[in-house]
């Protein structure tokens, strides 16, 4: 009977070395693939939620919401747009950017984590879970008010009727429910950030690193959707009195690769 020759065990372990050379390399590009498909479908949930802030105003004489939260209970949750919008869209999926599905309540971290809140209602508790977040600068404010949560309301654009709305940010990622971001903002200093002050530094709210030094923005017009570099945020008209020529913040260590504007 002839002898039956198999591999020898250095035979069998320069294929595992080689297999596991071929992985180390296609990894990362299969992950750089995923997370561009995820950006793709983030970009599609901002497409959709300018069809929605579109067909709020719509309704109401081309006006945002008011902000204060009388159109339903707020407590600082961002009730005040998430209420009023609910009626135009079904899919609750849409309020997650795919890279931040899960809450931080279970266990999620910042940049990719996605925000929640609750408050009482009759019959229970609810708890809603998102990862965008408006302008809060968007916000139409009853005449006569001074400001609007400690904010200033001669800076709010009130209607979506205004000059050059495709510069203007309206919906984007977030850490947190809304933000009222100022030029005088600094970032936050390390990329894992959520230790949040209301009224202080807001652009951080959206300064996400979920997509390679960017985050996803559909502006006041509805129909521009489109990439933002986070160091652009701050060349943004985020409101009527934002100064588009103020000097840059000191950017941190985790920030100073990324694209200048």
């Amino acid at each position: 009977m002839g002898l039956r020759k198999g591999f020898t065990l250095v035979e069998l372990l320069v294929v595992i070395a080689i297999i596991a050379l071929l992985m180390s390399i296609l990894m990362p590009a299969l992950a750089r693939v995923r997370n561009q498909a995820k950006a793709v479908l983030c970009l599609s949930n901002l497409k959709q939620w300018g069809l929605v802030f579109s067909m709020y105003t719509e309704d109401n004489n081309g006006r945002f919401m008011s902000g204060t939260g009388g159109e339903c209970w707020d407590g600082g949750m961002g009730y005040w747009w998430m209420t009023p919008l609910k009626p135009y869209y079904r899919d609750k999926k849409i309020r997650l950017c795919p890279m931040a599905t899960k809450p931080y309540y279970e266990g999620s971290v910042p940049p990719f984590g996605a925000w929640y809140t609750g408050c009482d209602e009759v019959g229970g508790y609810r708890v809603d879970i998102g990862s965008y977040a408006p302008n809060g600068w968007i916000c139409n404010p009853p005449l006569g008010w001074a400001t609007l949560w400690d904010r200033p309301t001669d800076f709010n654009w009130r209607l979506c009727t205004v000059p050059q709305a495709a510069t203007i940010p309206l919906f984007l990622d977030a850490l947190w429910v809304d933000a009222w971001p100022l030029a005088v903002d600094d970032p936050q200093p390390v990329v894992f950030w959520l230790a949040d002050e209301v009224n202080l530094h807001e652009m951080r709210r959206f300064c996400v690193n979920r997509h390679d030094g960017y985050v996803n923005v559909v502006f006041l017009d509805f129909s521009t959707v489109r990439r933002v570099g986070l160091k652009e945020l701050w060349r943004l008209k985020w409101h009527t009195k934002y100064e588009l020529d103020a000097p840059s913040p000191v950017w941190p260590p985790w920030m100073r690769r990324l694209k200048d504007y």
